[in-house]
């Protein structure tokens, strides 16, 4: 007849069980009828809550995820912004030049007008008008009221330039450059003596007899 096999016990649970039964024959205790300790149940640890230590790390990785994502997106606009300015601060610049270089170009116009002859440039706009026999008369007139100085300045009536306008800002109308430019004082000349005389020949005539034109 075979016997049925023993439980193989580890050797914590074979401790337990030793020392149980060491402990009876001392005291001559009788062992408990119902079943052994498990010996597996001796050694199990004590389950630990884990949960709310998972949902704080979750939590604390989720933060520092937004809190990347939020730095990211402030530096891109910071480049954006920086590289905007940039735009247009290169654009003011070449902005500023472009003035700066019209300026210059009026300027030495200017300058060149002032060393031409201004008696020149009448002939010329005169013979475009269709007046070119006119200029013997002009020439007296303008020697007359200004000796065709573009800088003449009447302290006692304002009169300024070579036709003497009245006062010397009417000729703006010509340009804006009338204070210093022969040729802007001339056609603003011109276009007076026509309207007021019809020619520079008639415009003398008034001046010879009233002192004034």
């Amino acid at each position: 007849m075979n016997r049925p096999a023993l439980p193989v016990l580890g050797a914590s649970a074979l401790a337990v069980v030793l020392a149980s039964t060491v402990a009876l024959t001392t005291t001559g205790a009788t062992a408990p009828a119902g079943p052994l300790v498990s010996a597996q149940s001796a050694v199990d640890p004590v389950p630990v809550e884990l949960g709310s230590e998972h949902s704080d790390i979750a939590q604390r990785k989720d933060h520092a995820r937004a809190s990347a994502a939020a730095a990211r997106a402030a530096a891109e606009q910071a480049a954006a912004e920086q590289a905007a300015a940039a735009v247009a601060a290169a654009e003011q610049a070449a902005a500023d030049k472009a003035a700066a270089d019209r300026t210059a170009a009026a300027q030495r116009a200017s300058r060149s007008a002032r060393n031409a002859d201004p008696r020149a440039i009448a002939r010329a706009l005169l013979a475009a008008r269709g007046q070119a026999g006119q200029f013997s008369c002009l020439d007296s007139l303008w020697t007359r009221e200004s000796e065709w100085r573009w800088d003449a300045d009447n302290p006692s009536s304002s009169a300024y330039g070579i036709p003497q306008a009245l006062p010397g800002s009417k000729m703006a109308s010509a340009g804006t450059d009338w204070r210093t430019n022969p040729e802007t004082q001339i056609r603003w000349g011109l276009g007076y003596i026509s309207q007021s005389y019809g020619t520079p020949c008639a415009a003398w005539r008034h001046s010879q007899a009233n002192n004034w034109y």
